[in-house]
């Protein structure tokens, strides 16, 4: 075959430094767009990308030559630089992330559920939630490691 061809959707999901509530209403707006602008720059496709004030979850598609790793790795270093410390003070992300696999026919689901972060995160945690992809995704963890 000539020509490498794929569809290569991921949900990466990760969190400030320490969970702390550092995503302002104000702050996730242009923080979200400059997310968006990464992924574009790294020739990928942001379907969707929102959060609360203390995590983000992306949809993303990208290239079957690019490595998750290395998207989440540019995307985390690059907007950690966001701004000025008056603008987001001690901002950062965890060192970790999580991604998980999304089929085509599932995006439309996947993009309604971090379209209404805001709303879903009023009946549950950020840490229930992730504890919940991972045992839903059968990812095995020790929960002494997956918090810094």
């Amino acid at each position: 075959m000539a020509q490498t061809s794929g569809n290569v959707v991921v949900h990466l999901v990760f969190s400030t430094k320490e969970r702390r509530p550092l995503i302002a209403p104000e702050l996730a707006v242009d923080l979200f767009a400059y997310l968006g602008g990464i992924i574009h720059e790294m020739r990928a496709t942001a379907l969707i990308i929102n959060g609360t004030s203390d995590h983000v979850h992306m949809l993303v598609r990208i290239r079957p030559s690019q490595s998750v790793s290395e998207i989440a790795r540019v995307v985390k270093t690059n907007s950690s630089r966001l701004g000025p410390p008056q603008r987001a003070p001690r901002f950062g992300w965890q060192a970790g992330y999580g991604v998980f696999s999304v089929s085509e026919s599932n995006v439309p689901a996947v993009t309604k559920y971090i379209a209404s972060q805001e709303e879903h995160h009023k009946k549950r945690s950020f840490r229930e939630e992730f504890v919940a992809f991972l045992k839903k995704n059968n990812v095995a963890y020790d929960e002494r490691y997956i918090w810094e």
